[in-house]
């Protein structure tokens, strides 16, 4: 079973990046292709720009999800909505093949440092990705990142790790 693993976001200190490390050691047995967006930058995607031809980072980024079974992956939060660099990826792929996740089994994620663990790009994504070829299966959303996570030990609320936990293992026979 091949995995493809990302954090929606670029940042060096990315908490959605952490969470997704956190869950993968639940896929020891699986092989993984954890990408870092920022070897996906591109221009910001316009009309354009898109009449010159599409970026090969769009087309390599359609090709990881391509080649994955299944995807796990975490958004991170800015004002609300997807990071920029999320977004443009997306919005690059998409124009290339509009079900840019190609009907991928997905355990989707996300966590903030607020109480509301990014609920808002969670509620905006489970509804919008599907349109895009996600096959949500599973989410988790992870309030309050620095009260309940520890960088060596993962996630120390013991509710939060049942429930991720729990989670993990029913994608995992989702998947085989």
């Amino acid at each position: 079973m091949k995995i493809l693993a990302f954090a929606g976001s670029t940042s060096s200190t990315s908490i959605n990046r952490e969470l997704v490390k956190f869950v993968l050691k639940d896929f020891r047995e699986e092989e993984i292709n954890f990408i870092d967006l920022n070897d996906f930058s591109m221009p910001v995607f316009s009309v354009d720009l898109e009449k010159k031809g599409f970026p090969d980072e769009a087309h390599r980024f359609l090709q990881a999800i391509g080649t994955c079974d299944a995807i796990i992956c975490s958004l991170t939060k800015h004002n609300r909505s997807y990071s920029a660099a999320f977004k443009n990826i997306f919005d690059w792929a998409s124009r290339i093949d509009v079900k840019v996740f190609q009907n991928k089994p997905m355990l989707l994620m996300s966590t903030s440092p607020g109480g509301y663990g990014g609920g808002n790009v969670m509620n905006t994504a489970k509804t919008f990705l599907p349109q895009f070829g996600a096959d949500i299966r599973q989410t988790f959303s992870l309030p309050k990142f620095y009260e309940n996570f520890d960088m060596e030990n993962g996630i120390i609320n013991p509710d939060m790790l049942k429930e991720i936990k729990e989670k993990a293992q029913a994608f995992k026979k989702e998947i085989q």
